[in-house]
């Protein structure tokens, strides 16, 4: 027992030995708990500058006209679909000769549709998945790693049970 200490002179030098272990390890794999704080603290700093860009923008005409155009694709899809039911219905005549129409156009101009379509909604749906604000109420509040001291629920645990 303490042939450790005895070969590297004592509990300090196997301290400082410990020490520069870890930090020469660092340099072969990154501190896992340096790089998620590091994220976070990146993370909120991006939110912040995007809350600030927008902190006093009042949206102009224009700003309105364009969003109004934003949410004009998904209702004129679903009516025009609705129309081409009763079109084929009123003028089955015309319906048909438009459907032929429609098989002289080329192969990759249909994937490219499908391209322009599957990507508006999945941009859509990516936004609405980032910009997500609903949090589970049980979930513990936390910044960089570290439990926030203004989280209701541990407030109600120190009360109840003490520090």
């Amino acid at each position: 027992m303490g042939l450790i200490g005895k070969v590297l002179g004592g509990p300090a030098a196997t301290t400082a030995l410990g020490g520069a272990v870890s930090s020469v390890a660092e340099v072969f794999t990154p501190n896992a708990t340096k790089k998620m704080e590091a994220d976070a603290a990146a993370y909120l700093a991006a939110l912040d500058e995007h809350g600030a860009e927008f902190q006093f923008a009042r949206p102009g005409l224009f700003d309105r006209f364009v969003n109004g155009l934003n949410r004009l694709p998904r209702p004129m899809l679903a009516l025009g679909t609705l129309g081409l039911f009763v079109y084929a219905m009123v003028e089955p005549v015309g319906f048909a000769q438009r459907m032929v129409g429609l098989n002289y156009v080329p192969e990759p101009l249909w994937w490219l549709l499908g391209a322009i379509v599957g990507f508006y909604f999945g941009a859509r749906e990516a936004h609405y998945y980032r910009n997500r604000t609903s949090v589970p109420t049980d979930a513990p509040q936390t910044v960089a790693g570290a439990v926030r001291p203004d989280n209701p629920a541990l407030t109600e645990l120190l009360a109840r049970d003490g520090p």
